[in-house]
């Protein structure tokens, strides 16, 4: 692979489940020192996030004049988390938001008329909003690009009020903003309101304002209405993608067992955020895999006529199924929250468990995290070779090496 051309990295969504990428990164790392590379150095020119994907994209832009400090910074977050990091999880807290969204189920008739009494959401993420902070300095951005340390970030999220995906993005130089059908771009300096708005994910988390062209919208998690989250690193100028899921993209053809059961509330919520967070990405990359095909068949003429270029992608994604991992952490989850979540249908362990799926975006706990971490950092090493490939780690080390012995050959001729 050419050295030259600008690497990108794209997270996804997903809630807790984003601590996956923390350990493919991690294994990253453990690969470029194996192959001698710097690991100061950040290797992502452009990075662009989605929901929890963007809260890690922004760990790393943040600290990209020292990518390995970042990544580490991150694997400590996410070794040791707690529900009360990311929302209220504490009886009161859940009483005030969740006990009181679900009784509208049964007394919403009886509510409606009191505007007070209209819960914003299924659980109150505010201690995010605190603990932000503490993970990264979001002020950095616009030094670090002036630095050439970093060319771009992107942040997505979804807004409410006109059904618009909008992506927010800040640069090193001056980018044209995009617009297709139903998505557009806007170049704005970043803030931890992006991230708020982009991480909110629909009915667990408040929708969060922010302006687009002068005009308030309300904006929820990024990947709803994501028809295509390879296009905005595209945009800025991609020649190679890195994407990083946090959920399966391909069942193998085996089915699964299961029983046989009407689902309940909890279950048809997990299905639903398993389509939000998962569907517009496989088929994303299966667009992008046959443009690139396609452009390998046209000549140079062609090509040079076509207004597509084709984009090198390598896509590291769990090899098992998170819903089974979070099954056998459902008692992690604090006891007022586990009440609330056993009342739309979230139940059982192991095999047995039902709804974990939806669980599964909201246990930010350690048991949980760690065990996404090693299964994110054992899935990057068995790719190790694509990943050398990918970034040309261990090219420069293997032509130091062919020298060292042509050097050594002329010796003993002499």
């Amino acid at each position: 692979m050419s050295s030259s051309g600008k690497t990108a990295l794209i997270l996804t969504g997903g809630g807790a489940r984003a601590a996956y990428q923390v350990g493919v990164l991690q294994a990253l790392q453990h690969i470029r020192q194996e192959a001698g590379e710097s690991r100061r150095s950040n290797p992502f020119q452009i990075i662009s996030g989605t929901s929890a994907g963007a809260i890690n994209g922004l760990a790393l832009a943040c600290r990209a004049d020292h990518y390995d400090l970042a990544v580490r910074a991150m694997v400590e977050v996410w070794r040791d988390f707690r529900s009360e990091q990311v929302y209220r999880a504490d009886s009161f807290g859940v009483i005030r938001s969740g006990a009181k969204w679900l009784s509208l189920f049964s007394l919403g008739w009886a509510l409606a008329r009191w505007r007070r009494a209209r819960p914003r959401s299924l659980l109150d993420n505010e201690p995010l909003r605190h603990f932000l902070p503490d993970l990264f300095r979001i002020d950095r951005l616009p030094k670090l690009m002036a630095e050439g340390h970093l060319d771009a970030v992107a942040i997505s999220a979804s807004s409410y009020t006109t059904g618009e995906h909008v992506t927010f993005y800040d640069s090193a130089r001056p980018i044209e903003p995009w617009a297709r059908s139903q998505r557009l771009s806007v170049c704005a300096p970043l803030s931890i309101d992006h991230l708020m708005a982009s991480s909110a994910i629909p009915f667990v988390f408040p929708a969060i304002q922010l302006e687009v062209d002068g005009r308030p919208h309300y904006f929820g998690d990024g990947a709803m209405r994501q028809a295509a989250p390879i296009s905005p690193a595209i945009h800025l100028g991609a020649d190679r993608i890195l994407v990083i899921g946090a959920g399966r993209l391909h069942e193998p053809p085996a089915p699964r067992q299961a029983v046989v059961e009407y689902p309940n509330l909890a279950q048809i919520a997990g299905h639903a955020m398993s389509s939000i967070f998962l569907d517009a990405l496989a088929v994303d990359i299966e667009r992008l895999q046959r443009v690139n095909k396609t452009l390998a068949l046209l000549n140079a003429e062609q090509r040079a006529v076509s207004q597509l270029r084709p984009v090198e992608v390598l896509v590291i994604a769990p090899s098992q199924r998170i819903d089974d991992i979070a099954a056998r952490h459902l008692w992690a989850l604090p006891p007022a929250v586990r009440a609330m979540l056993r009342a739309v249908g979230v139940y059982g362990r192991g095999k047995t468990a039902r709804g974990s799926a939806l669980a599964s975006y909201l246990l930010f706990e350690s048991s949980f995290t760690r065990e996404l971490m090693h299964l994110g950092f054992t899935d990057a090493l068995a790719k190790r070779d694509e990943v050398c490939a990918f970034f040309g780690w261990g090219a420069r080390a293997s032509e130091a090496q062919r020298m060292a012995e042509l050097a050594h050959m002329a010796d003993a001729l002499l």
